[in-house]
């Protein structure tokens, strides 16, 4: 999936916590919203905070689908809340290959 069809698939999905996301989906929209973020920022706080309330939602959706692809359940983000262990336990798992079969649905492919 390409930078362009992750953020476009991340923004129809903006409130969608069912289904999978690939592992470039999740990453590719993690990149745009730090760029976009750190950009904002240059121009004004202000902004910054509101572009990243506005993706705050989108976030969290691809953030739960990321757990489905590897069999996990989207509850677990709350490991967000520890600081540190959390985070790297969430880091590992959102680095790690999608796994088949799923109970969450299959992989679905993108698009060429």
């Amino acid at each position: 999936m390409t930078f362009g069809e992750s953020i476009k698939a991340c923004f129809s999905k903006y409130a969608a916590f069912d289904g999978r996301a690939v592992r470039s989906e999740f990453w590719w929209f993690a990149l745009f919203t730090f760029l976009v973020s750190a950009g904002a920022g240059m121009v004004s706080q202000t902004l910054s905070g509101l572009f990243s309330l506005a993706v705050l939602l989108p976030s969290l959706a691809v953030g739960a689908r990321r757990l489905h692809d590897i069999d996990k359940s989207g509850w677990w983000l709350l490991l967000w809340f520890l600081p540190l262990i959390g985070w790297i336990i969430l880091l590992v798992w959102a680095a790690q290959e999608g796994r088949e079969p799923n109970r969450f649905g299959s992989a679905e492919t993108p698009a060429a």
